[in-house]
């Protein structure tokens, strides 16, 4: 009796010290966040980079842009072209395919009629 009541009371604070507490802010009107970065980074330290590399990888990103918009119209060009030939040829095939029936049936001579 004696050890389970010892092994309840150990579990009981264990469970009450292990509960999880939120931390409460003592001086909440007075915290603020910042919005930015506030780590200070010197022009000549490791990580800085220079006004006019930015400005040079900015340039060329847009660059890259424009040239994959154009990549994409010069495909769409491209498919729309490849379309149009695939449409043309299937009416053709058409065109040769009724022209070769006609052929034929004006090749064949009538049935003699059974008497």
């Amino acid at each position: 009796m004696k050890n389970s009541v010892f092994a309840i009371c150990a579990l009981g604070t264990v469970f009450l010290s292990c509960s999880r507490k939120e931390p409460s802010d003592p001086y909440p009107q007075y915290s603020t966040k910042a919005n930015y970065d506030t780590a200070a980074v010197d022009s000549f330290s490791q990580g800085a980079t220079s006004i006019d590399v930015i400005r040079q990888i900015r340039m060329s990103s847009q660059k890259y842009k424009d040239s994959v918009k154009e990549a994409s119209k010069l495909q769409a060009e491209q498919d729309r072209i490849a379309k149009e030939a695939d449409k043309e040829n299937k009416q053709k095939l058409e065109e040769e395919k009724k022209k070769a029936a006609r052929e034929k049936s004006q090749a064949e001579p009538p049935a003699p009629a059974a008497q």
